[in-house]
């Protein structure tokens, strides 16, 4: 056999070429292995003509090859020639199929594969380590030789899989080659990452192939996707050019049609080819046979690796989309650097160095940025399973912090919803505003901020250092990439903010310690709109935590669902099959799409007989539903068409917004005349705009639900603001400050059209002076032509901006539309206060 090589590069994605580059630069003998007939097979299957972009814009890039935005095919080319002009010694059509060091045995390093079967048992392999020089056996049975061995394999080849019905049938694809291929089809795209949008984008662009395009959404944000591709997939969405479905995942697949679980409940739409971009994973089985250990078990871990690429085998390294790091510009700096380290050039510097220690300047302590990044990584739990090169990436999107001792972090009610992990001090939270010496301590390695980033409220609390601390604080949008890109990190912040809101609800002088069999067998479960989590007559004692979202209760009567209660965010159900045993009294489903804490019931009732004070404190609670339980079964027989109307008309109030409201205007039509004050003292209140439309919206019997904002408990609108304008006030109003630049995005995301994108109007005439000298348009909101007009004379042309119902905030005497009413027909309402069979049936009875 000959020499082993001295490096051995297996894929010649950005990565691996860059890396082969540099060792023909070097003169280095190497090898790049391909499996394909070309190179960079990645890049090669990005669908014809895409355009390629070179983010982070404030990264250098640092490569023999040249990489600069462009298309597809250009950037390619470049490489080919590249590739031939350095010399890179390519082996194509050479696929790596196992690779293993034929030296000694690496004493006491044996590394351990956990397999898992479908049926979710597990079993191990160990696999014993052993010193290069490395063999490759490739798929034909070629053996190769190499000193280092460099991993850039990606993980393309491992896509992740579609797991509903109908997901193996014959028009569902993981890959879009030439979307000029298709014609005349209804195409859905699963995946909002930038695949899923540049697939999307692709296909809906030429209108002369009529294509009709959606491409699913599961929740409101684009974590994972460039700025840059989700500004332009809006704007194709604005042109009519195709469809984003926000919170909507898939539930089956049919021969021509797909069937959505939707924020509102399933819908069906036709469908005759589905391209799933939904992620990949690394080609783990692999890549563990080589004796590379992974961050944790979960299927899309990273392997663990030194700052310099260095795998837990020593002289195989990883680098690009198998590292976590996906970006090209990325990949191909990795390549370069490998190859340094591995022919001795310890000095070098990551190309993201001049970031990273303007970053930690101004932290304590006389580190360097690999220390940093390390001591960060280790302190901080959530960031635990994240490696070295993952730990770099993330900090071009964060920033550590140092306060002293008694330093404020944030105030209570003050905008933002990032979030902060304690790298090491402590800080005290202030539970009392009217007493800041009534205080919970935080401890190194948790993390605090979780509720503005889940429910986007203003901050619950001051929070001040309780000594020296030194902080990670995580902006929202990295923190969501955060919980899609490392499995470890989403369970902790699950788990944390799991167990203090059970702590918050639950009081009675609980600890962590109590809870800590009731947390850990917890479990979030999304539940779609219309799903039960508790059917009545049913067995069980497990008890559900309402997180986001909201429950409406039902009990069967003379075979009709009755409607008994609205359940928002924050309450629980459950409790009276665990406290007074037997079966469920009522059905509790979901009015949208929403997430509870299924909390085992046998766990809790440790809990319980351990606190009597909680116990206690459960029972209060049960009262009232016990007497409406109560009443009904006394009252049942005489029930009839006001119980029948009152549940439709509380099903109506729910399909049209109230049950993810904080705050709904109702009209009584009853007393309704008709007078629009509410409008005109709407306009008067705020500079001339109304924020209502009287006459839109639907109406139910006499109530009526007008064009006015809910202020949702989780605002669509505040989804995806780029200057994090769109803020929840201290009374839970949804406002939109100075800091808005008329993009739209909130708009086009409000499901119920409430807010509208208007230039400020120019100032009126007073009041006097329309009723005296008839100047002006009068009260309330001003024709568009008087507008237009007088910005027309003025000469000042006024840019758009978003425009919303923000509650009168700051106003004295509350909402104008319901001081103007003057039959008091319109009423600003919480659906916990109105939604309750109680209420409506006495107003029935009265």
């Amino acid at each position: 056999m000959p020499d082993p090589y001295q490096v051995a590069i297996v894929g010649s994605g950005p990565a691996g070429l860059s890396a082969a580059a540099r060792a023909a630069e070097l003169g280095m003998s190497h090898v790049l292995l391909e499996k394909t007939d070309h190179l960079s097979d990645t890049i090669y299957k990005y669908q014809k003509g895409k355009h390629v972009m070179a983010t982070p814009s404030n990264l250098v890039l640092r490569s023999d090859c040249d990489f600069e935005a462009g298309k597809r095919e250009t950037i390619l080319g470049r490489w080919d020639e590249q590739a031939a002009e350095y010399k890179v010694n390519v082996k194509y059509n050479a696929e790596a199929k196992a690779i293993r060091g034929t030296g000694s045995a690496i004493s006491g390093s044996v590394h351990t594969i956990v397999m898992r079967a479908r049926d979710g048992s597990k079993s191990t392999k160990e696999v014993q380590r052993h010193e290069p020089p490395y063999e490759i056996e490739l798929s034909n049975g070629e053996k190769i030789l190499a000193q280092n061995i460099v991993l850039a394999i990606g993980t393309q080849g491992n896509p992740n899989l579609m797991r509903c019905p109908g997901a193996d049938l014959p028009h569902v694809q993981y890959q879009l080659d030439d979307p000029t291929e298709y014609h005349d089809e209804h195409i859905v795209i699963v995946g909002t990452g930038d695949a899923g949008i540049e697939n999307a984008r692709g296909l809906a662009e030429d209108p002369k192939q009529r294509n009709t395009v959606s491409i699913l959404n599961r929740g409101t944000e684009f974590a994972t996707a460039k700025d840059a591709n989700v500004k332009a997939l809006q704007a194709d969405h604005d042109a009519g050019k195709l469809m984003i479905r926000l919170e909507s995942e898939t539930k089956e697949i049919g021969p021509d049609t797909i069937t959505l679980t939707t924020r509102d409940g399933e819908i069906e739409i036709p469908c005759n080819r589905v391209i799933a971009r939904i992620g990949s994973a690394p080609p783990r089985m692999f890549v563990e046979e080589c004796g590379i250990e992974f961050a944790s078990e979960d299927r899309n871990a990273f392997p663990k690796l030194s700052p310099v690429f260095e795998s837990t085998t020593p002289g195989i390294f990883v680098i690009g989309a198998l590292a976590g790091y996906p970006l090209i510009k990325h990949c191909m700096n990795q390549g370069y650097d490998v190859i340094e380290f591995i022919n001795g050039n310890t000095e070098l510097k990551p190309a993201d160095e001049p970031i990273m220690v303007e970053k930690f300047k101004d932290l304590p302590g006389n580190r360097s940025t690999d220390e940093w990044l390390e001591f960060l990584r280790e302190n901080v739990t959530i960031l635990n399973g994240m490696n070295p090169l993952q730990m770099r990436e993330f900090m071009l999107e964060s920033e550590a912090r140092f306060f002293r001792k008694g330093e404020t972090i944030f105030e209570r009610n003050a905008p933002g919803n990032s979030l902060f992990g304690i790298a090491s001090g402590s800080v005290l939270v202030e539970v009392d505003p009217d007493n800041p010496s009534i205080t919970i301590p935080i401890e190194t390695g948790s993390i605090f901020g979780e509720v503005g980033l889940i429910s986007g409220r203003r901050r619950g609390a001051t929070i001040r250092a309780a000594e020296d601390t030194v902080v990670v604080e995580i902006s929202r949008l990295a923190a969501l990439k955060l919980q899609s890109q490392v499995p470890t990190a989403k369970k902790a912040i699950e788990r944390i903010s799991t167990e203090r809101q059970l702590l918050q609800m639950f009081g009675s002088g609980l600890t962590p310690d109590d809870i800590r069999e009731v947390v850990d067998t917890s479990e979030i479960v999304r539940v779609p709109a219309g799903e039960a989590i508790l059917t009545e007559g049913d067995e069980g004692n497990d008890i559900y935590v309402i997180r986001v979202g909201s429950m409406i209760v039902e009990k069967d009567i003379g075979g009709k669902p009755v409607f008994l209660s609205y359940l928002p965010a924050g309450s629980y159900v459950g409790e009276m099959a665990l406290i007074d045993g037997g079966k469920r009294t009522a059905t509790v489903k979901a009015a949208i799409k929403s997430e509870v804490i299924k909390i085992n019931g046998d766990a809790f009732k440790q809990v319980l007989d351990a606190h009597p004070d909680l116990l206690e404190r459960a029972k209060a609670d049960m009262k009232s539903r016990r007497e409406v339980n109560s009443f009904i079964e006394s009252q049942k027989h005489s029930f009839g068409g006001a119980v029948d109307l009152y549940s439709k008309t509380a099903q109506f109030l729910v399909d049209n917004g109230i049950g993810e409201a904080t705050d709904v205007l109702l009209i009584d039509e009853r007393l309704c005349v008709g007078c629009d004050n509410c409008e005109k003292a709407c306009a008067d209140s705020h500079e001339g705009l109304s924020r209502l439309d009287r006459e839109a919206g639907r109406t139910y019997a006499h109530l009526h639900v007008p064009t006015s904002c809910r202020h949702c408990e989780h605002p669509h609108c505040m989804a995806d603001c780029p200057p994090n304008a769109i803020k929840r006030g201290p009374d839970g109003e949804v406002f939109i400050d100075e800091t808005c630049i008329g993009c739209g995005n909130c708009q086009r995301n409000c499901p119920y059209g409430v807010i509208r994108m208007d230039p400020k109007p120019p100032p009126k005439p007073s009041l006097f002076s329309w009723l005296l000298f008839g100047r002006g348009p009068g009260p309330g909101e001003a024709s568009y032509s008087w507008r237009k007009k007088k910005a027309e004379e003025a000469g000042v042309e006024q840019a758009k901006l978003a425009i919303k119902c923000d509650m009168c905030s700051g106003i004295e005497g509350g909402p104008a539309c319901v001081r103007a009413c003057p039959t008091g027909a319109a009423i600003r309402v919480g659906p916990e206060k109105f939604l309750t069979f109680t209420k409506l049936v006495q107003e029935d009875v009265d």
